[in-house]
């Protein structure tokens, strides 16, 4: 059994079609190249990873919820709930762990309606506009932020 920390990597909505949807904006990179990547830097820093995407909000807040006394940090791009979901803003504050906010575009550049954020509320940190690289940023973020918890 691992002693590793466990980070809970969660996606939003249609992040499944990564690679395909739009490519000019999200780039070729699929959902299973970001596990890899993600596999990867856990692997290479020492921590257990969870790495999940679903297309449903209850769904999603569900596995937040779950994350509360079973990991030590959330990393979560939730896409098209980033504007719109209370509840899931109110789940990741019910965990008590540290979250960083992952976008593969930058929100800031785009629709005025993308770049308001509820997940930011909550989050210690936000990486948006790098592409996949950002999970991997983001990792190694939490790996800085849990060992200053220690």
């Amino acid at each position: 059994m691992s002693s590793a920390p466990l980070i809970a990597i969660l996606n939003g909505p249609n992040m499944n079609m990564l690679g395909l949807r739009q490519p000019h904006l999200y780039g070729a990179a699929t959902l299973d190249d970001v596990e890899s990547l993600c596999a990867e830097v856990a692997e290479e820093l020492g921590l257990g990873l969870d790495f999940r995407q679903t297309n449903g909000e209850g769904e999603l807040i569900g596995w937040v919820q779950e994350c509360r006394g079973r990991c030590a940090g959330i990393v979560i791009n939730p896409a098209g709930y980033t504007t719109t979901s209370i509840a899931l803003m109110d789940a990741l504050l019910a965990t008590e762990l540290p979250v960083i906010e992952v976008h593969v575009t930058n929100i800031h550049r785009r629709e005025e309606f993308r770049q308001h954020s509820y997940v930011s509320k909550v989050a210690v940190g936000v990486i948006a506009g790098l592409g996949v690289s950002g999970y991997g940023y983001a990792l190694r973020a939490m790996a800085e932020i849990l060992e200053d918890q220690a």
